[in-house]
């Protein structure tokens, strides 16, 4: 996704601020902290990890939206450190920085939302995000620059930051979507791995915000991976401030297909965009099934081909053995005819009905080599269709991961 270096300053909704610190959680004088503060308590929705292992500020952050989703006033992020598997210190750390959040803007704990991204297993030194808190609320305003700021301290194994804008009109009032994400490991649906942070100054409660962001999700950040991991930390939050003026959103009013499109503008921008930075990848690989028995069907051949290892190897290559596609076809569970499907790739029709078709290999080499390539596959065994989108495996992907850590 190619976007400007700059975020233009009429993107920026209104009735939010932003703020980045370099706390010391990561290497001298990189960004590791991010703030999103409301001008006024907000609504929230968000949709988090199915990992039974949850890191603790997940766990609270679901906690504080039941209790306060339509009074949010803050939302607090670190890198560097995930505070995941840390026993009872680890909730500790994350009461912590809400409480210290809500001291220092003078609203109640469950008020503030936190997130963490880094490293599992390793004890968050919470003290120097406390230290910070209070000259980065201070320092919190509506500028692009603030925000571009946001959308680096949040980032882990991610080599640029991500963000996408959108608008729409609701009841003749123009309402402003911005979001921005992390994630380039560990990505899998359900929900795919990542922080993402989308603010609007639409209004809309708390059960309308959940509905919309569920629905764009499954055609976004649930339709793409990188490694079939998921994550502890996955979380997606989509925040009003009603600061537009706009009437407030109903899921049969007016207005809300609209929202909903400038939602899924951003989301999918997103979503696209982690893909393309998936650790060490080359390719971005979008897998196209049609004619499986169900739409859970073609989702489950989709995602088998996505995170085959012998796929994405050869397409880290540029080989179009596609053999490794309709094995791992297959091998998903869902049944179909293989003598009965065709497969092509990079718009190039290589198996039909049983058999091999013949092609030229060198220039289907060529196409596969190109940033963006497609497989598409057709079973012939009913009217259910999916698309996902993944990247290739690359030997970077091996020593990224392979010294994580160390």
């Amino acid at each position: 996704m190619n976007v400007p270096d700059t975020i233009p300053v009429n993107a920026l909704p209104k009735g939010f601020r932003y703020a980045s610190a370099a706390c010391g959680l990561r290497r001298k004088n990189r960004l590791d902290l991010g703030l999103i503060l409301m001008d006024e308590p907000a609504a929230a929705a968000g949709i988090f990890t199915q990992n039974l292992a949850k890191a603790s500020p997940v766990v609270l952050c679901e906690k504080h939206l039941k209790a306060a989703a339509n009074r949010i006033r803050a939302v607090v992020v670190n890198s560097g450190n995930a505070n995941c598997a840390n026993g009872p210190s680890g909730m500790r750390a994350s009461v912590a920085t809400a409480q210290a959040t809500a001291k220092a803007i003078h609203c109640k704990r469950e008020q503030i939302l936190v997130c963490s991204t880094g490293v599992i297993g390793i004890p968050l030194p919470v003290e120097k995000i406390l230290s910070a808190l209070p000259e980065l609320t201070k320092s919190a305003v509506a500028l692009p620059v603030n925000y571009d700021g946001l959308t680096q301290a949040i980032l882990t194994t991610d080599t640029r930051p991500k963000w996408a804008a959108a608008q729409c009109r609701i009841g003749g009032k123009q309402v402003r979507l911005l979001g921005c994400a992390k994630g380039a490991g560990m990505i899998h649906p359900n929900m795919a791995t990542m922080l993402a942070y989308v603010v609007t100054d639409a209004a809309a409660a708390p059960e309308v915000l959940h509905s919309a962001l569920a629905d764009v999700a499954s055609r976004t950040f649930n339709s793409i991976t990188v490694d079939g991991d998921t994550s502890t930390n996955d979380t997606a939050l989509v925040i009003a401030s009603g600061a537009s003026g706009a009437s407030a959103l109903s899921a049969s009013g007016p207005g809300y297909k609209a929202f909903l499109k400038a939602l899924e503008k951003v989301c999918h921008s997103l979503a696209l965009a982690i893909v393309s930075d998936g650790e060490g990848a080359s390719h971005v690989v979008e897998i196209e099934i049609r004619g499986a028995p169900d739409q859970a069907g073609a989702e489950q051949v989709a995602r088998t081909i996505a995170t085959s290892p012998l796929v994405k190897t050869a397409l880290a290559g540029g080989d179009p053995n596609w053999g490794r596609i309709l094995a791992a076809a297959g091998r998903a569970g869902v049944p179909f005819r293989p003598e009965r499907a065709a497969i092509r790739m990079a718009g190039i029709h290589v198996f039909e009905r049983g058999r091999a078709l013949p092609f030229d290999e060198g220039v289907a080499h060529e196409k596969l080599l190109e940033p963006n390539i497609s497989i598409a596959m057709h079973l012939r065994a009913g009217k259910g269709r999916a698309r996902v989108w993944t990247c290739d495996f690359t030997a970077e992907y091996v020593h990224i991961n392979a010294s994580y850590r160390t």
